[in-house]
């Protein structure tokens, strides 16, 4: 028999000059390897420059209110394994912090007496340790937890929508002034917001393999709830969640691959359902109570000040829920803050007591336009679009109901207290591409440019940002007030200021925030204790004071003139 290579019919030969292509050339297989890199490079430079952000505003800010109560508290933890101050937030945020303190290694007097606050400005400005230094060390832990919550973002997103999706929701987030703004420091609010993303991201993965990621989902909502209270919505949230994952692995595995329960009926679908809701509630509660013990494994509570009691229905459930005793104890704290009238201040009105939409209309002010239409888009999209319907309850969920629990509560002091909402747009935005709309890449592509311009434009003043539509961050003053833009960040801002520009003038100084102005170099007096017709020369008020000015104050600023500001946060005044 004649074999192929002896027979010319069965050999057919190759065209001289057309080259046999066999898989993709060399510069197709070059381009292919290059895409390969370019999503990891990505990733990489938005995460880099958000922390060149944070890092650039976390050493050029001074103490804002919180933060030293957080960092002498963690000290406090370190050093003493007591749980004495600050019991209306769980421990978890503050030993994160903790971390940073060691390294920083201050200066510490347990034996101060004195509230928390007054702990915290002892420990800072009246123990010999450098104010700049411990503030840098106690904020970078939670920068790096900042950076690790963005990746979760990537990751959550590129589930959803694949790769582009992925980059699209980082840009957003890594741009984000309010995230880059409360990322850079050493309070509890971003950490909170990043774990209940990570518990719902982790939810929706489970829907394929629930055995290994719901305990990790119970974690990540335990590491939310031992953080801030305030997280506590998203407990029954995410045990509905975690339910509706088991029910969907349920129905998509094998039986064989199905929950590996040892009783009869384990199998069925319900049985799966509350098993995985169990789960999620069991770990997340033995989180918590690991923050607790990490502390002080004998978990002996001895307030600093004294603790409310409460009464009532409300006080009975708080009895009733199994966890540590400090922990109900704080819960006390939160509904006696609740119960106090505190002053707000929204487009211009000074108010008592609170408006339920303050923080809608607060996140309208402070969230980038281009993030705005994305995630407003992308909302539309994860509900609309079948493929991605399945989804919605992990992406809107959660935010709406953190955000109308916020909204019931009394204090309006900030979007920090709702910063769920542009951490879990930014996902909803991944899902854009998935609408059928002309040049919807173009469109999703423009509106990322504009708000990494918007955010390098505030660039490094990112609390007081306020998006184009209300004017920037340099009229923030004019709508809203506290941690939205005057937060006590800008105390060595002031400092410089005065010795470049005003040196050897008499100030007259009022300040809003933590910082003790002397530790600058600041020597001023306070307008507010001497008659009106003696203070002359340079009047110095924080936004947040000046928006709420009555009496003498509201009267020397009327007969002021406005020569100047600082950060955005504080005006300076001639008379």
């Amino acid at each position: 028999m004649m074999t192929r290579e002896q027979n010319p019919v069965l050999t057919p030969a190759a065209p001289a000059a057309v080259p046999v292509r066999q898989g993709p050339s060399g510069r197709w297989a070059r381009l292919r390897r290059h895409r390969r890199w370019l999503p990891p490079v990505l990733v990489v430079l938005l995460l880099g420059q958000m922390a060149a952000a944070m890092v650039t505003t976390a050493v050029q800010q001074t103490p804002t209110i919180d933060e030293p109560v957080y960092v002498a508290t963690a000290t406090d933890y370190v050093r003493e394994h007591r749980l004495r101050y600050n019991p209306e937030h769980p421990p978890l945020g503050k030993l994160l912090i903790a971390a940073g303190v060691v390294a920083a290694d201050p200066h510490y007097d347990p034996s101060y007496a004195g509230d928390q606050g007054q702990v915290g400005r002892h420990l800072l400005y009246g123990s010999g340790n450098d104010p700049w230094r411990l503030m840098l060390w106690a904020r970078l832990p939670v920068i790096a937890l900042t950076l690790l919550s963005g990746l979760v973002v990537f990751a959550f997103a590129r589930d959803l929508t694949g790769t582009a999706g992925g980059l699209v929701a980082l840009a957003l987030y890594a741009f984000s002034p309010d995230v880059i703004a409360h990322g850079s420091l050493a309070t509890l609010d971003l950490p909170a917001a990043g774990f209940v993303l990570t518990a719902a991201w982790l939810a929706w993965r489970a829907r394929r393999r629930p055995v290994r990621y719901l305990p990790l989902a119970g974690a990540a909502l335990g590491a939310a709830t031992a953080t801030r209270m305030s997280a506590l919505p998203a407990v029954p949230v995410l045990m509905a969640l975690a339910a509706v994952s088991a029910l969907a692995a349920h129905r998509s595995a094998p039986a064989a691959r199905r929950w590996p329960l040892p009783w009869p009926g384990a199998r069925r679908p319900v049985v799966s359902a509350l098993v995985a809701a169990a789960v999620v509630a069991v770990v997340a509660l033995a989180v918590v109570w690991a923050a607790y013990l990490v502390v002080d494994p004998r978990l002996r509570f001895e307030p600093a000040g004294p603790v409310p009691g409460a009464h009532g229905p409300r006080a009975r459930l708080v009895e009733l829920l199994p966890v540590p005793p400090a922990y109900r104890a704080g819960m006390r704290v939160q509904f006696g803050l609740e119960g106090q009238p505190w002053q707000g201040y929204l487009f211009g009105h000074l108010y008592t007591g609170s408006l339920w939409y303050y923080l809608p209309a607060a996140l309208l002010v402070k969230t980038p336009l281009g993030l705005l239409a994305l995630g407003a888009a992308g909302a539309v999209a994860v509900v609309a679009v079948r493929r991605l319907r399945p989804a919605a309850p992990y992406v809107l969920v959660p935010p709406l109901v953190l955000l109308a629990a916020a909204m019931t509560g009394s204090r309006d002091f900030g979007t920090r207290y709702a910063l769920c909402v542009p951490v879990f747009l930014a996902v909803a935005a991944a899902c854009v591409p998935a609408l059928r709309w002309r040049w919807r890449g173009l469109l999703a592509g423009a509106l990322v440019l504009w708000v990494a311009v918007s955010s390098l434009r505030t660039f490094p003043y990112y609390l007081p940002y306020a998006n184009e539509a209300f004017g920037g961050p340099a009229h923030t003053h004019r709508l809203l007030h506290d941690s939205n833009v005057d937060w006590g960040q800008d105390l060595g801002r002031l400092a410089d200021r005065l010795r470049e520009r005003y040196p050897g003038e008499r100030v007259w100084l009022v300040y809003k925030g933590s910082g003790v102005p002397a530790s600058y170099g600041i020597r001023a007096a306070d307008p507010r204790t001497v008659p009106p017709e003696r203070v002359h020369g340079l009047l110095v008020v924080s936004d947040s004071a000046a928006a709420k000015a009555r009496g003498r104050l509201a009267k020397l600023l009327a007969s002021s003139r406005p020569v100047g500001e600082v950060g955005h946060s504080i005006g300076l005044y001639r008379r």
